[in-house]
């Protein structure tokens, strides 16, 4: 049975919540399960954003690219690193180094599209580069996956014109989605491989008709009919791709040289067609996140993870109107192309009753632990192997989450060095005790912190103390005007220093009382306005 809940989180403000600081405020994991034994140490990393752009409430504050620690610690806020709407943020290797990668770009929710560019950042988090789609082509939010640090895989949605007549359209109807994935080379961008989902796989195949209204009318490019909807692309070391179409509810398996389709798993038996018979007639649907797994020698078994939705719906409408199982899962896979046999061996169904309309990702940790996120229902969970639950996290909301969503979250290693400079607030009491705070955006590396009084020039030691979290907080009994701070790391090294910090009166936060005329964390401010008037 899961646990009662270790963190109850409100929206995240930025008062008082980080002082050296103020200026962040990072979303706040409500974690229900947690079991500090089992869950897998590597740093968590989300990018969550609101579902409902009208709405003030149940959403972050600061929706960005963001590191916790497995315990829910933030690392660091990618909030103003990273412009727009932000997903699949996430971490690789370029070029023997440590980077950092999100999308940025245009979000529309109404599709689920995204239309932007991909840019990279190195382990103290400067621009690297950005990587754009080659062929006069705009790139999409849902794929970003470098191979072997050298070559990087994307995804495209091209709207076209067609005939859509056999497929029951209408004379006005013309617009048809061609689902694109591109191979580039990171180095010079240049376009190693493309393939077109028009010259390929028929419109039929959908399982979400052009006059449904699940996938676009067809009327006109900005709702051009999305029969396929391209969601993820891997490549594994024959170098032969593994995509995942959502809306063909279907996985396939492209040749690398020729595009031809090696295979085909569809997931709802009796209505998608498929290369294999799912052994226990397991089902799929509106999947996301298809990775290679594991390759026989003889490359006839391929074992693949990927994120099984059961739902269907824009970031905007509600997953129950297209479904198939009760709740979400993360699903492992065998194909056999020797018995043309598909076998579940693993299935990591939701906690919570969650169905995931959209989004969502399945991540085979490093430990033997999975990380499943999901997608539109804002939050996360972490099972071992087989299938126990040592961490689940609703994010920045109330334990459903029905505001706030991530495309997609990963668990890696991480060392970050940042950049910027340490930063320090200094306050002197009533009492003449002087409070520091202290943090590092993104550090990793800081194990004490050492103070230093500031004083004609001159720097007095003051004292040393553990990190504490994101941010550290000291107390010494005299007033200190003028403080200098240094982070030093396990090896009792110096990694960097803050500026030297005027001290400032203390100032504390305000008790607040709805009947103080102060607003209250919900409020409609007509009310509230008119009974303040009154």
């Amino acid at each position: 049975m899961l646990g009662a809940l270790l963190l109850l989180a409100l929206p995240a403000y930025a008062d008082w919540q980080y002082r050296s600081r103020p200026d962040l405020a990072p979303p706040k994991l409500n974690i229900t399960v947690y079991d500090a034994e089992k869950v897998s140490p590597e740093y968590l990393f989300i990018a969550p954003f609101t579902g409902a752009p009208g709405n003030t409430f149940h959403k972050p504050r600061q929706s960005a690219p963001y590191i916790f620690t497995s315990d829910g610690e933030l690392v660091w806020s990618g909030y103003g690193a990273f412009g727009t709407w932000n997903a699949n943020f996430q971490a690789a290797r370029y070029k023997d180094d440590d980077v950092l990668f999100s999308f940025e770009g245009d979000h529309n929710a109404a599709y689920g599209h995204g239309h932007g560019h991909h840019t990279v950042l190195n382990s103290n988090y400067d621009l690297v580069k950005e990587i754009r789609a080659g062929n006069h082509k705009i790139t999409d939010k849902h794929e970003f996956h470098i191979k072997d640090e050298k070559t990087a895989l994307i995804e495209i949605y091209q709207p076209v014109p067609r005939n859509l007549a056999e497929f029951g359209g209408s004379e006005e109807q013309q617009w048809i989605i061609n689902a694109i994935f591109q191979e580039l080379d990171l180095d010079t961008g240049e376009v190693l491989f493309e393939w077109a989902s028009l010259d390929h796989v028929s419109p039929a195949e959908s399982v979400l008709p052009l006059n449904e209204g699940e996938a676009g009318s067809g009327y006109n490019s900005s709702d051009a009919w999305d029969y396929f909807h391209i969601n993820s692309v891997d490549k594994d070391d024959n170098g032969d791709y593994l995509l995942s179409a959502r809306d063909t509810a279907s996985l396939y398996k492209i040749d690398g040289k020729t595009g031809e389709i090696l295979w085909k798993l569809g997931g709802i038996p009796g209505v998608t067609s498929s290369s294999f018979k799912n052994v226990d007639d397991f089902k799929f649907g509106f999947q996301h996140h298809a990775r290679y797994v594991w390759t026989s020698e003889d490359g006839k078994k391929q074992i693949i993870s990927f994120f099984d939705n059961s739902a269907h719906g824009t970031e905007d409408k509600d997953g129950s109107q297209v479904h198939l199982n009760k709740i979400s899962s993360g699903k492992i896979v065998e194909v056999d192309t020797e018995k043309w046999e598909a076998k579940l061996l693993r299935n990591y169904p939701a906690p919570y009753g969650i169905r995931a309309k959209s989004q969502g990702s399945t991540h085979l940790l490093k430990s033997g632990n999975v990380l499943v996120n999901w997608g539109s229902e804002g939050s996360v969970t972490e099972y071992t192997a087989d299938g126990e639950i040592v961490f689940h996290a609703f994010l920045d909301s109330d334990e459903f989450s029905d505001k706030v969503q991530n495309y997609r979250a990963f668990k890696f290693d991480w060392h970050g060095y940042p950049s910027e400079s340490v930063a320090v607030l200094s306050e002197i009491t009533d009492d003449d005790e002087t409070i520091f705070y202290v943090s590092w955006n993104g550090d990793t590396e800081t194990k004490k912190w050492r103070f230093h009084a500031v004083q004609n020039g001159s720097k007095k030691l003051l004292g040393e103390t553990e990190r504490t979290g994101f941010e550290t907080k000291l107390k010494i009994n005299k007033p200190v005007e003028r403080v200098f701070v240094e982070a030093i790391d396990e090896s009792a090294n110096v990694l960097a220093s803050s500026d030297d910090v005027l001290s400032v009166e203390q100032v504390l936060p305000a008790e607040k009382k709805s009947d103080t005329g102060i607003l209250p964390p919900k409020f409609n401010y007509f009310q509230w306005r008119l009974q303040k008037d009154n």
